[in-house]
């Protein structure tokens, strides 16, 4: 490869000139090409990816175009790469690069951010003020791949090396996969909401990153965690997770049970249902001082009851992404075997079956969680058997 500008690479992990990857047409058009194989610069490293789990945003980008943003505008028909929850092996190193090793399995975050702005100085960089508005230019030094730049749903892709968390050797690539999910709940449990042990924690909604909050906030000393949602299924995962009490919605009355479990209410309630009932609820179930996260997104705009907010002192804020490197301490809790997050990982299918494997996410065919595409080795279509 290019050894003259400084890349570094390894006759034991030789680099095709071109990958497949899947990109983007028309809304909902998917179709695999052979792209040339990316080159890593200045801090960074080019990761030949392994394993993908599908997120639900990146069906609304698929689908929709929001919130992915290419060279100024909608990501169709530019050859764009989607898929942003991947794992693999660091397979070249840019110039300079030495804080990692040619062959180390790795776990990625979505964002590196430009480093200039306001909000990246602070360590926000999620919230990065050149996200999306460098067009294209990457030297401008902001990176959300599978949003404004190529992302994982092909063979290699470059990382920034702040982007990267190493995979310990007893952990799967399908569990590597689901660092982002579970940094995305820590990010904003801990470094937003400051959240110590034993306080107490409402989840409502068991989706991958409601279901992952859970664990997050067990592993954490949160007491008691209550999950609601209207699946029984989803529910038992939530148990298996660390949950001590679920509450299925349809049967019993959630605020109810929160404040006969913590008297006044809870210190935390983690939004991930995205309605306008959970989060009118989520006013009513919480402390005097306490805090809502949002971690959902609403398709309409909610009416809630700004004065009961301001009346009782409660906080509340959302969250993008998974910032402040929450991803390095979620993969700690994971490698600590602080919880198993492979319970919400469902299904795998073949880099090859990408469509099939979006159509298994996005109707969640055979109650199917988070589906992993491996890039590597013959796959079958499997479901995940949760004990």
């Amino acid at each position: 490869m290019d050894e003259a500008a400084g890349v570094q690479t390894s006759t034991d992990m030789p680099i095709p000139g071109t990958m497949k990857a899947w990109v983007l047409g028309d809304p909902g058009q998917l179709r695999i090409i052979e792209k040339p194989v990316p080159m890593p610069r200045r801090a960074e490293v080019l990761v030949r990816i392994d394993a993908v789990a599908i997120c639900a945003t990146d069906l609304e980008i698929i689908e929709h175009g929001t919130p992915a943003l290419i060279q100024g505008g909608p990501p169709f028909n530019k050859d764009f790469t989607p898929g942003h929850e991947y794992m693999g092996t660091v397979a070249a190193l840019g110039p300079g690069v030495d804080e990692y090793k040619i062959g180390e399995r790795v776990t990625v975050e979505i964002h590196a951010g430009c480093g200039q702005c306001k909000r990246c100085r602070q360590g926000m960089y999620t919230s990065c003020h050149n996200y999306g508005l460098n067009y294209g230019n990457v030297d401008k030094g902001h990176r959300a791949n599978g949003f404004t730049t190529d992302g994982g749903f092909a063979e290699y892709a470059v990382n920034n090396i702040n982007t990267l968390s190493r995979v310990p050797n007893d952990m799967s690539d399908e569990e590597a996969t689901l660092v982002v999910t579970a940094g995305t709940s820590m990010y904003g449990l801990t470094e937003l909401g400051g959240l110590v042990a034993g306080e107490s924690v409402v989840v409502t909604g068991p989706g991958p990153i409601g279901l992952l909050a859970v664990a997050v906030a067990k592993a954490l000393g949160a007491s008691p965690v209550i999950l609601s949602g209207t699946r029984d299924a989803r529910l038992a995962i939530g148990t298996k997770l660390g949950a001590d009490r679920v509450v299925n919605v349809r049967n019993e009355d959630l605020v109810a049970v929160v404040k006969e479990m913590t008297g006044h209410g809870a210190d935390y309630v983690v939004e991930c249902a995205g309605t306008d009932t959970a989060i009118n609820e989520a006013t009513k179930m919480v402390n005097r001082g306490g805090k809502i996260c949002l971690a959902a997104f609403p398709h309409e705009p909610v009416l809630t009851d700004i004065g009961a907010l301001v009346k009782n002192n409660i906080y509340i804020y959302g969250i993008r992404g998974e910032g402040k490197s929450a991803t390095h301490r979620a993969m700690a809790l994971m490698a600590a075997k602080r919880f198993d997050a492979t319970h919400i990982h469902t299904h795998t299918f073949p880099l090859a079956d990408l469509p099939m494997a979006l159509h298994y996410a996005r109707n969640r065919i055979d109650d199917a969680i988070k589906v992993v595409v491996k890039t590597r080795g013959v796959v079958t279509q499997t479901k995940k058997e949760v004990a």
